[in-house]
């Protein structure tokens, strides 16, 4: 029984995301970090360390798949943006809680789901942290907006 709020603890050597309840593993899911390394430059699209919150919770209700730009679902009629790093299905939105990590959010750093699933399990995204459209599913119904991110090199 989940005693506390859940967090979320992703490990970059690891490329995997864990859902906690104080030391308890709840789910482990494998995802795809910045190919680009770890750092909060601004433009760098590296990948931040550090503590962070979720600001922001974007699709709930939305089809597996949804493309988003910029955190607005497009409509099936809309042309998809010219780019290879898709937001997909879900956006949690991250909010850097210490001095280095202070821009996250003005960096669009997500935890969201991608077209390139196969990719998932090494570093391969623009910064954010990429989940299966199903895995992503899951942990959003599972964290609320606020739930404690450590990104751990």
């Amino acid at each position: 029984m989940q005693t506390t709020a859940p967090t979320i603890r992703v490990s970059v050597r690891d490329q995997r995301l864990d859902l906690m309840d104080g030391e308890d593993v709840l789910a482990s899911y494998p995802v795809s970090t910045s190919r680009f390394g770890i750092g909060s430059e601004a433009g760098s699209l590296k990948t931040p360390l550090g503590r962070f919150r979720i600001g922001e919770k974007i699709g709930a209700d939305m089809p597996v798949g949804t493309i988003f730009r910029g955190r607005r679902p497009l409509s099936p009629n809309e042309k998809p943006p010219p780019t290879e790093d898709l937001i997909l299905t879900r956006i949690l939105w991250l909010e850097g809680l210490e001095e280095h990590n202070a821009n996250t959010r003005e960096r669009y750093i997500y935890i969201h789901g991608t077209r390139h699933e196969d990719l998932i399990g090494q570093p391969a995204s623009h910064g954010c942290i990429r989940m299966k459209g199903d895995d992503l599913l899951a942990l959003f119904e599972r964290v609320p907006q606020g739930a404690e991110v450590v990104i751990t090199a």
